[in-house]
């Protein structure tokens, strides 16, 4: 016996990014702002002066990577019950990515899914993680392991809240950043080459181009069953020191430059990449002095943790690597030897 559930949706998931056109906000509603102490400390006076709603709550939560997690997730949606927000409320994420992550989540799984807003305040947020719809957090496995593909309702990126960025923060984002010209750009890598992100005229240009690439990404592919995959880029390396390091040492950023060397080592070895591009990669990674080598304690240990990676199907790995400065290719049959091989040659093992 067989019963057929045809559900058709139209269900418009289209949604628009502004840059440095945060005016006032009106809600009838009531609105739920999710921050950490830094950011509230900083900005949250700024933001509450734009937002009129019929009720207005704020949730602090921990700042750090590693509070993105249920725990926390838990103690969100307590606070959103006990201000007893409905299905037509609405919550702001008002951080960088972790928070980014963490609303998304709590708005897909709150009451089966209410609205939220994405107000990124670091640089990675603005160009990356606000963008597209992926939410979640971590678990002892790795990264962003519980999660689901959520598009918000809006983003709004302000370039003068990026003004109180700690140096390390503005490098984790100009790492993503570089990411995406590697794979899909070699003009903007260029570009990359020869301007400095300090000026605000070429920062804005660039947090632009960046939006505009993954928006076009994600138009084509929104649950990564293809092209989107492209930019986890450097990811499969990074998210296995994230959990090796306990999301305590490196920034996400920080951790990507690092994954982008090791996949760039990868790719030479293999012949896709020649010497030229891996240094003009690194020199560049270093004009903004992120971290572009790990010590792996146990070589076999951290190939296996790639197994946790979301983009392991039928217990292979897949690899995105450079084809070339500006192009890329999927790789899922590399054997172990050869990426040992290359883990060996750009890390100490002790």
């Amino acid at each position: 016996m067989k019963a057929n559930i045809d559900i058709q949706t139209k269900e418009d998931k289209s949604y628009s990014v502004y840059i440095n056109e945060l005016k006032t906000l009106e809600f009838n509603t009531k609105v739920a702002i999710l921050t950490n102490p830094k950011v509230s400390g900083l900005h949250l006076k700024t933001l509450l002066s734009k937002i009129n709603a019929n009720e207005l709550y704020i949730i602090t939560v921990p700042d750090g990577e590693e509070y993105k997690n249920l725990d926390t997730i838990s103690y969100v949606l307590d606070r959103l019950n006990e201000h007893q927000l409905d299905r037509k409320s609405l919550i702001i994420a008002f951080g960088g990515g972790v928070i980014g992550d963490m609303t998304g989540f709590c708005a897909s799984i709150f009451l089966r899914g209410i609205e939220f807003i994405q107000i990124p305040t670091t640089l990675l947020a603005q160009v990356d993680a606000s963008v597209g719809g992926k939410t979640g957090v971590n678990n002892k496995f790795g990264k962003n392991l519980t999660g689901s593909f959520y598009q918000p309702k809006a983003v709004y990126c302000e370039t003068s809240f990026l003004k109180t960025l700690p140096n390390r923060e503005f490098g984790a984002g100009v790492a993503e950043m570089i990411k995406m010209a590697l794979t899909f750009d070699k003009d903007f890598f260029e570009w990359f080459e020869k301007n400095d992100l300090k000026n605000e005229e070429n920062l804005k240009y660039a947090i632009k181009k960046c939006i505009q690439t993954k928006a076009r990404v994600v138009s084509l592919d929104e649950k990564e069953a293809g092209i989107r995959a492209v930019l986890n880029y450097g990811h499969t390396f990074a998210h296995v020191i994230e959990n090796e390091t306990n999301y305590c040492v490196y920034l996400h950023g920080e951790a990507v430059a690092i994954g982008i060397v090791m996949a760039n080592k990868l790719a030479l070895k293999m012949k896709l990449i020649d010497q030229n591009e891996f240094d003009r990669v690194e020199k560049l990674l270093k004009k903004y002095n992120l971290p572009t080598s790990y010590m792996i304690k146990n070589i076999n240990n951290f190939y296996e943790t790639f197994f946790h990676d979301k983009k392991t199907s039928n217990n292979k790995l897949k690899f995105i690597l450079l084809n070339h400065i500006g192009d890329y290719v999927i790789k899922n049959n590399i054997k172990k030897e050869i990426v040992l091989n290359a883990l060996k040659d750009n890390c100490i093992e002790k």
